[in-house]
């Protein structure tokens, strides 16, 4: 299965027992209640990277942890269970970014982010904003938003598989992507369709070009 991009920000996307959830974790990590954030992450592993609902923070876990200084060791759980050092929060900091900003140089190397796959920044974030397009070309005027927070691809490079499924509320269906080529070379592939839909299926192949419509009517 892939790993999800957590898009979501509203509660009204959300179910109800999926925004208890997402609400208690986000309470437990803005209290700096370790024990229960990971009480809570165990019973939701999905949610490790995600957000209150509705707020403006774009807090997740990690971003928390960072932000209280919490011990090493707990900062090291929360990265084992999955959470992203790259995911950014709405002023674009990451979790190392807000260690720093308050002074917490004792969880520098361990928020440090490490990369397995390696793009060039300008290019990657090129990548991005073609892919950013060709989702809304799917979605704008079909679609409520939602809120909707489209996927950053530096968590990508993170990832021993580098692939995401973005799953779109109101679609049935949503965006898998995977990051191929390496370098300035590097190419998206995503492949998006809706589950209700026959022959929706389209595949576009991204570089920091633009973007190509390669297939579609599959699905």
């Amino acid at each position: 299965m892939d790993i999800v991009w957590d898009g979501i920000t509203g509660a009204e996307a959300l179910n109800d027992w999926a925004a208890t959830a997402r609400s208690a974790l986000a309470d437990a990590a803005k209290a700096y209640n370790w024990p229960r954030v990971f009480e809570l992450i165990s019973e939701h592993r999905e949610f490790v990277n995600s957000c209150r609902p509705g707020g403006k923070s774009l807090f997740a876990p990690l971003h928390q942890a960072a932000h209280a200084g919490a011990a090493v060791e707990v900062v090291h759980r929360l990265i084992e269970l999955g959470a992203w050092r790259t995911l950014q929060n709405a002023r674009g900091e990451r979790p190392v970014d807000v260690a720093e900003r308050k002074g917490h140089q004792h969880l520098r190397e361990v928020l440090e982010p490490v990369l397995k796959h390696r793009v060039p920044h300008g290019v990657l974030l090129n990548i991005q904003s073609h892919f950013h397009e060709v989702i809304r070309g799917r979605i704008d005027r079909k679609l409520p938003d939602h809120g909707l927070r489209l996927p950053e691809l530096e968590p990508l490079l993170e990832l021993d598989r580098p692939q995401m499924w973005f799953p779109v509320p109101g679609m049935y269906g949503g965006f898998s992507y995977r990051l191929e080529s390496p370098g300035v070379e590097a190419k998206l592939i995503s492949e998006s369709w809706c589950r209700v839909v026959g022959g929706s299926g389209q595949r576009h192949e991204i570089t920091s070009e633009g973007s190509r419509l390669v297939e579609e009517g599959f699905v």
